[in-house]
């Protein structure tokens, strides 16, 4: 283990986590001329960093809690056919965070957050390639469009607060109607004549195995890859010295904490309680489809993205509070089929794969990233709710840089930690 503390020392710095976040932390530090040990219950990409969405959705900087939510939710979770789902006995746990959540449905929240959101994302596509370029991992890395499809300009029309908050960050787009967006993909159904499509945005055709790809560079590159649960941290003096897992201690000089969901329990060890509960989000895979979309479309009715994959279309969406422990809700993916059918008439397929995962939503909808404020050396990446493959690339390099002791380029008093120190 070598010295730490100076900036330009070289670390041993231990990546707890190997979805795209801490992958990302990980080429990051190397290329920053650190030594790695990535760490991961389940090994590289085993949850959200797998069954997301696949989209670099730059644009979708405006939280879920937009202003109306309050009015708009109990109709939503009472109507089959809204993608709002809730394991009712889960209520009482939920409702303290709920509220904390729900305080943020303000204009004022919603602006402070996609300010925030535009430095992490807004450069998604471009963070991905200079993060996978000579990885091996760029071969699932594509530019692409990323269409926000509506019934018909009234419909879109009425989700004018959120385009509005998108162009006071610098995003521009333009309007597809009618024929036009017939002449742009016509697969989809007649009764979809809106879109709002915005450039310069990307897919990744296999999550899975994109972050995967990048785990295995790090690893080619000298880093170690570690199996295990990291339950503790050991420390002297307040100053991280290693970790604690499957009954040893691994020896470190700094600590990056990136397991999404699961970080709670260890972030507490750091000194942090944050305000967190995971939304349960789903995928539907619909393998050999007869037609493929162009590209990423979000079907705003349904509030789902249609991506196009190797060999298949992977639906996802959903927004379920349930914790952790209960059993995926069939309705869901009932809920997805229904609605593709719907959206892309005569539509066939082969075969279908389902799955369920966590999202970690920080009641403000921001993650946390940087240094951990009880510990000194360790430091946290997570709570990227509907975003985290968006923004892991751009948060793995202010991770590095905050371990690296360099300047991290970038205003991250918004991610800041320590708004939730004990």
């Amino acid at each position: 283990m070598t010295g730490a503390g100076q900036q330009g020392t070289r670390k041993t710095v231990a990546v707890i986590g190997a979805g795209i976040v801490g992958v990302s932390t990980a080429i990051w530090l190397q290329r920053a001329g650190h030594d790695v040990i990535l760490i991961d219950r389940d090994g590289p990409a085993a949850g959200t960093s797998h069954g997301n969405g696949g989209v670099l959705a730059a644009c979708s900087v405006v939280p879920v809690t937009t202003p109306g939510l309050w009015r708009k939710a109990p109709g939503m979770l009472l109507d089959p056919n809204q993608p709002l789902f809730l394991k009712w006995p889960y209520l009482p746990k939920l409702a303290p965070w709920l509220m904390k959540y729900m305080s943020h449905a303000t204009p004022e929240a919603v602006r402070h957050r996609a300010r925030a959101m535009t430095a992490l994302i807004g450069s998604s596509l471009d963070d991905h390639l200079a993060l996978a370029t000579g990885t091996g991992a760029e071969r699932w890395l594509h530019p692409d469009d990323y269409l926000f499809v509506y019934n018909d300009r009234a419909h879109y029309e009425g989700d004018a607060f959120g385009f509005e908050v998108r162009c006071e960050n610098g995003f521009n787009w333009d309007i597809l109607e009618g024929q036009a967006f017939r002449d742009y993909d016509p697969i989809w159904s007649p009764t979809l004549g809106f879109a709002a499509r915005f450039g310069d945005h990307g897919r990744v055709s296999d999550p899975g195995a994109y972050v995967r790809a990048l785990a295995d560079h790090v690893v080619a590159q000298g880093g170690r890859l570690i199996r295990a649960e990291v339950t503790d941290v050991a420390q002297a003096a307040g100053r991280l010295t290693g970790l604690r897992a499957g009954g040893e201690t691994i020896a470190c000089d700094a600590a990056v904490l990136t397991t999404g969901i699961w970080s709670g329990p260890l972030a507490r060890k750091l000194g942090l309680d944050v305000p967190m509960e995971a939304e349960r989000g789903y995928h539907l895979e619909l393998l050999e489809p007869s037609v493929m979309p162009r590209a990423p479309m979000m079907i705003a009715a349904g509030k789902f993205v249609a991506t196009p994959m190797e060999g298949r279309i992977r639906l996802a969406g959903i927004v379920e509070f349930g914790g952790l422990k209960a059993p995926p809700s069939r309705a869901a993916f009932a809920l997805l089929e229904r609605q593709i059918r719907a959206a892309i008439p005569g539509l066939t397929w082969k075969d279908t794969r389902e799955w369920m995962g966590f999202r970690p939503s920080v009641a403000d909808s921001l993650p946390v990233i940087g240094p951990a404020p009880a510990v000194e050396g360790a430091f946290v990446g997570f709570g990227h709710d509907h975003v985290g493959l968006t923004g892991g690339p751009r948060s793995g390099q202010l991770l590095a840089r905050m371990v690296s002791g360099t300047a991290t380029n970038t205003d991250v008093a918004a991610y800041a930690p320590d708004r939730f120190r004990r």
